[in-house]
């Protein structure tokens, strides 16, 4: 089985010692993606429904990279910092995968990475055409 590491050429992975996708056979994962572009421009700054537009945008990417979708998606994982719209979450979650319904979790924790990011989510794929 191949394995195919994706990058989105940030320092952060070479530091940190990770992937932002990793495809392994037809199956891909998506690491844990917030609303920054870039090295650090945050985007969507108090708006937890605009950080996870552009998330998903995000992933949506690092999929096409892999060879999948959206639509391939099986599994997601929010988190939200306290006090982020978690109804606000929901509705771009459900305006991107309505008609896939991926597997969900959604979770409050203590806090993301820095103040300014209000959700975080990751992403599970299966392709199911190669």
């Amino acid at each position: 089985m191949s394995r195919q590491n994706i990058s989105s050429g940030t320092e952060y992975e070479k530091i940190a010692g990770y992937s932002r996708a990793v495809k392994l056979g037809n199956v891909v994962h998506v690491s844990g993606t917030t609303a920054t572009e870039g090295a650090d421009q945050i985007i969507g700054r108090g708006d937890a429904g605009a950080q996870t537009d552009f998330i998903i945008r995000k992933i949506e990417r690092a999929l096409e990279a892999a060879g999948a979708s959206l639509k391939d998606v099986v599994r997601t994982r929010i988190y939200l910092a306290p006090g982020a719209d978690w109804e606000a979450v929901a509705r771009v979650h459900g305006r991107y995968f309505g008609e896939i319904r991926p597997a969900n979790t959604l979770l409050y924790i203590q806090a993301l990475v820095g103040e300014d990011y209000l959700v975080e989510m990751e992403a599970e794929a299966i392709i199911t055409r190669e």
